[in-house]
C-alpha cells in the first residue's frame, strides 16, 4: 500500500491479475531476466505462504503437458491458490529450520532434489534493521545448505584468494544439497550494512553460483 491507503499499481496489479500477493512480480521479474524455470522442472518454494510464487511457478511450467512440480513449504498451513495453479502444486506445513534434507529430497519428483530452490522465507519482522537481516541470513543459509549441501558453508577466511579451496567432490559425499545439478537457487535476504553475516552469505552463494544479483 502506498500513499493516504491507497492501492499501488502492483498491488492493484495483482488484484487484476489473480495473484495472491503482490510479491508474485518479484519472482515474475525474475523468470523474465533469467529463465529459472524450464518446462518440467522441479520447483521447491521455502516460506510459500501465501502463495503467489506458487502461483508463478505454476505458470512458468507451461501447460500441464509439460510436466514439472511445485512443492511449497512454510510453518503456516498454506492452501494451493485456485487460479494460476493446477495439479502440479502442493504444499506441506513444517518448519524449514527443523525439517531434515533427506524428508525434503523426498518430496521431490522420483525423490531425486529439485532443479529450482526459490527461498522467500522472512522472519517476524521487529524494526531493529540489524536483528532482522541476522534473523534472515540465517534463513538464507539453511536455504543454502538445504541447496548445496554442508560444504557450502565453508569460512569466507577459507576462501580468500591465496587460500587453497577445499575439495568439493569429497567433502560433498553424504552431504550433498537438494538442488540438482545445473539448477537455480534464489534466495530473499533483508540488507544490512551493520551485520557482516549479509555479506558472508552472499560471499558464499557467489562462490557456489556462476551469477550472482541484486535484482
Amino acid at each position: 500500500m502506498s500513499g493516504a491507503g491507497s492501492p499501488d499499481f502492483f498491488y492493484r496489479e495483482s488484484q487484476r491479475l489473480r495473484y495472491v500477493a503482490r510479491s508474485a512480480f518479484k519472482l515474475l521479474q525474475m523468470q523474465e531476466k533469467y529463465k529459472l524455470i524450464k518446462p518440467g522442472s522441479s520447483v521447491l518454494d521455502l516460506g510459500c505462504a501465501p502463495g503467489a510464487w506458487l502461483q508463478v511457478a505454476c505458470q512458468s511450467l507451461g501447460p500441464l503437458k509439460n510436466g514439472g512440480a511445485v512443492v511449497g513449504i512454510d510453518i503456516k498451513k498454506v492452501k494451493v491458490p485456485p487460479t494460476h495453479c493446477d495439479a502440479r502444486v502442493k504444499t506441506f506445513s513444517a518448519d524449514v529450520m527443523n525439517l531434515p534434507k533427506e524428508k525434503i529430497r523426498a518430496l521431490s519428483p522420483e525423490n531425486k532434489g529439485f532443479s529450482v530452490i526459490l527461498s522467500d522465507m522472512c522472519p517476524s519482522v521487529s524494526g531493529i534493521t540489524t536483528r532482522d537481516a541476522a534473523l534472515s541470513a540465517e534463513l538464507g543459509m539453511r536455504a543454502l545448505n538445504l541447496a548445496v549441501g554442508e560444504a557450502a558453508l565453508v569460512s569466507s577466511d577459507d576462501n580468500v584468494e591465496g587460500k587453497s579451496q577445499p575439495d568439493r567432490s569429497s567433502s560433498d559425499k553424504g552431504h550433498g544439497g537438494i538442488l540438482l545439478p545445473g539448477g537455480n537457487l534464489v534466495v530473499k535476504l533483508l540488507e544490512s550494512e551493520d551485520v557482516k553475516g549479509y555479506f558472508s552469505m552472499r560471499y558464499r552463494i557467489c562462490h557456489h553460483f556462476l551469477a550472482c544479483s541484486n535484482s
